[in-house]
């Protein structure tokens, strides 16, 4: 499995130039790097108005590695080659390095970029990726990936500290300013270089700055020696695009490098593929570390989430909705300062609280909207006190006061919402929690944590601190987390609480079962989508009739497990009613309502019915948005067909990337959820200003998306970022 790695961006707040002479000292060895034995130029070109700088050295490297691998492999010492790509006319420098030593067993890739701030041309930015490839190493697999990062990551956090070291050597000499480079017009042409000596001396006078136009002027022929593929000057000091070091550590906290890894790469990737709402970088954080920083788990947890926030609109839970008055009046919890870490501190007075009567008055679903807009909310406070206590805030405090619980708030139904509410917010709020103190635990507590435990995550049940009685008050208790003085008046403190108090919410609030069934949106199964399983050799399908010619078919549509082709096609008769007890031609049970085939096996394609949409395929965790206006009327059927992996067409083989593809895809089932909608043109032209299909990918699997068109619908594939 191939490694990656990618900084962030760190800044310099010092000119290009300077960064440059600093830089040139650690050659041809650094005393700061000891594994950095020595370096040769082994090759080197200047172009004759000195703008461009190419100089290739092979590197020496002494591996801090176990004598005994040394001996197997034949090796003291591992040699690199490293190009130094210098343009003074942009004020770039591009380094690309690969190992020579083992290069048909290990891979190993790095490239480094220097470049202007830019916000501030007095100011440079830093940034690397790297890439690891370990084939074989005589059995040693594990222990040389391992010996590789951690040397990596080690060298990562000197990099900072040499530059700055050398700069402050620079320093003493009373070198604290280096001259851009000018065009040969106003400075004589450089002589070529013929030594590392002369280029270290030409690097700390040579400087690079010229007039827009001159900015503007490219390269010819030969002389292009920029990043590969013109890759664009990195965005910095922003957490826009990509993250600065300063920002995460002022912001996300002290992350090691491979850390900080994952967090770029998983942001970088939600920008790239996914359309809808980017989550913050903290809350990105938060699904990272609930898998400790596995990148593609997180990834496939946070995917879900994200299409269970769009379903449900969650991010506009706080601006929308009111809670109902039952709440306010008899939900026992609230918002009540912070604790001694800073993190905002939520009260809730379980035991005096009626959660048969909330249920019974509410049903489970305001319920669970509740508590997600008190997750909602704590997000916020995060935020606020990080900015007010000046470090990183990503999780808060529950108190939780048990003082009267008994036996009554074991009744079924409450427990049972309580275990769904903590299903939902486990999967789409990880790592939020920062301790929880339960306090005054009865003697039927156990009871009620034997019920709730097996649903709580192991690392969430770590941050649990529970005290019987009055035990909160002794040593090791509630002093030792929250201040004295906002200690809650009813727990003995002088801080007055102003979390109602509960009590029993009256009968006659109480709602029947068929008023809390006909509620409006539900956020457990139900919405305005609907889920289907898709099998192999047994596609989902939907009818749609069309009268009038030119109506407009739309559709939403998340891919939440597998692969998926989807397809119109057109009748002008309508297919029979599906088959309940087989799924086609492999006779598999149906697995009741969710799988729905109506294209009977006699049909012809041409004959009995025609496509009118070339086939999309679709990821797993990818989201189609798309519209197809109609030419006939008639009867349209939209299928959702599972993908199988395509033969090789020269030799009728599985290619290797399908192999690998298909591997991770557990069984023969994928699942969709979907939304269509027929809308007259009329209406259509109304309120869009095109038609057009959105496709864009955040999962694991997801790969560069496809997409067709044809003469009656409009299909584009767009990725948008909302910030």
């Amino acid at each position: 499995m191939v490694q990656k790695y990618q900084s962030p961006v760190r800044v310099y707040k010092h000119p290009f130039e300077l960064i440059m002479a600093a830089y040139e000292r650690r050659f041809p060895t650094c005393p700061l790097i000891p594994m950095f034995v020595d370096s040769d130029t082994v090759n080197e070109f200047k172009s004759e108005d000195g703008a461009i700088h190419v100089i290739e050295r092979r590197c020496k490297l002494d591996i801090d590695a176990p004598r005994l691998l040394k001996k197997i492999a034949g090796v003291d010492y591992v040699y690199f080659v490293q190009k130094n790509s210098l343009n003074s006319r942009e004020r770039t420098l591009h380094i690309e390095a690969h190992n020579e030593t083992f290069s048909n067993r290990v891979i190993i890739n790095e490239h480094c970029c220097y470049t202007v701030h830019p916000e501030n041309e007095d100011w440079t930015c830093f940034e690397q990726s790297a890439s690891l490839d370990i084939k074989s190493f005589f059995g040693f697999e594990s222990t040389v990936e391992k010996i590789a990062m951690k040397q990596y990551t080690s060298n990562i956090k000197k990099g900072k500290e040499i530059i700055e070291y050398y700069l402050r050597q620079l320093e003493e000499e009373g070198i604290t300013f280096v001259p851009r480079w000018t065009p040969p017009s106003i400075t004589p042409s450089a002589k070529p270089l013929s030594s590392s000596s002369s280029c270290k001396k030409q690097a700390a006078v040579a400087a690079i700055v010229i007039p827009d136009a001159a900015l503007k002027e490219g390269l010819s022929g030969g002389e292009a020696l920029g990043s590969p593929g013109g890759a664009p000057e990195p965005v910095v000091g922003t957490p826009d695009d990509k993250l600065d070091a300063d920002y995460i550590k002022r912001y996300l906290g002290d992350l090691t490098p491979l850390q900080e890894s994952c967090l770029i790469r998983l942001r970088q990737w939600l920008q790239e593929t996914h359309k809808g709402k980017i989550p913050k970088d903290e809350h990105i954080l938060r699904f990272l570390r609930a898998r400790d920083f596995n990148i593609d788990k997180a990834r496939e947890i946070m995917c879900q989430s994200l299409t269970w926030r769009k379903q449900h609109q969650v991010d506009y839970i706080l601006d929308t909705w009111n809670p109902p008055q039952v709440l306010q009046d008899y939900y026992a919890g609230g918002w009540h300062h912070h604790d001694k870490d800073g993190r905002p501190l939520y009260v809730l007075r379980l035991g005096q609280m009626d959660t048969k009567g909330l249920v019974r008055a509410l049903g489970e679903e305001a319920l669970l909207r509740y508590v997600l807009s008190i997750n909602e909310e704590g997000l916020r406070r995060c935020e606020e006190n990080t900015k007010v206590f000046g470090r990183p805030i990503s999780s808060w405090t529950c108190l939780v006061d048990l003082e009267g619980l008994n036996m009554r708030h074991l009744w079924r139904p409450g427990v049972k919402a309580l275990l769904r509410i903590i299903e939902v917010v486990e999967a789409n709020y990880p790592e939020t929690l920062g301790r929880l103190l339960i306090l005054r635990a009865p003697r039927v507590f156990p009871v009620l944590w034997t019920l709730v435990s097996p649903f709580i995550d192991d690392n969430t049940r770590r941050k649990f601190l529970i005290y019987a009685g009055n035990d909160y008050q002794g040593p090791g208790g509630l002093l030792d987390y929250i201040d004295k003085e906002i200690i809650p008046d009813f727990l003995s403190g002088e801080c007055m609480c102003e979390v109602p108090e509960g009590g029993l919410v009256p009968k006659s609030l109480y709602r029947t079962a068929e008023e809390l069934e006909n509620e409006d949106l539900k956020l457990w199964t139900e919405s305005i989508y609907q889920s289907a399983s898709v099998f192999k050799g047994a596609p989902h399908e939907i009818l749609i009739q069309i009268v009038d010619a030119s109506s407009v078919i739309t559709w939403d549509f998340d891919v939440c497990k597998g692969d998926i082709v989807f397809n119109i096609y057109h009748s002008k008769r309508s297919p029979q009613p599906p088959k309940k007890d087989s799924l086609g031609a492999h006779s598999i049970t149906s697995p009741g309502g969710n799988n729905v085939q109506l294209i009977d096996k006699v049909w012809q394609l041409g004959r009995d019915y025609s496509m009118v949409e070339s086939p999309l395929i679709c990821k797993e965790g990818e989201s189609v948005q798309g519209s197809h206006v109609t030419r006939w009327p008639g009867f349209y059927i939209l299928q959702w067909k599972f993908h199988s992996m395509p033969a090789c067409a020269a030799t009728n083989l599985p290619r290797v990337d399908d192999v690998l593809a298909s591997l991770q895809v557990s069984s023969h089932k994928c699942k969709v959820m979907y939304y269509t909608e027929v809308i007259g043109s009329e209406d259509f032209r109304g309120s869009m200003t095109s038609l057009e299909s959105s496709h864009s990918g955040f999962s694991q699997l997801s790969a560069a998306t496809t997409s067709s068109s044809q003469s009656h619908s409009s299909s584009m594939i767009s990725r948008w970022r909302f910030c």
